[in-house]
């Protein structure tokens, strides 16, 4: 159970090779990575500004309202009872 098998052993050369080689694909890699989440954050940043910007073609609603005095309305209920 202790030893290593033909596979391990590939992978273990394959990724010594890939942080030792001599054009550097380990930074190169992780460059790509970066510009990955860099562009994933600014895509966020764009759809939080599409969906927070109010649309100009739609008007504004406004609601009126005219408030009641709740202590009136409970009195009156009492009153029908």
């Amino acid at each position: 159970m202790g030893g290593l098998s033909l596979w391990h052993w590939i992978i273990i050369i394959a990724v010594v090779a890939l942080a030792f080689g001599k054009k550097g694909k380990i930074s190169e890699l992780m460059g790509d990575v970066a510009q990955g989440f860099k562009a994933f954050k600014k895509g966020l940043q764009d759809d939080e500004r599409v969906t927070t910007e109010p649309k100009a073609s739609e008007p504004v609603k406004s609601i009126d309202h005219q408030a009641t005095d709740p202590v009136a309305v409970q009195s009156e209920s009492r009153k029908a009872s």
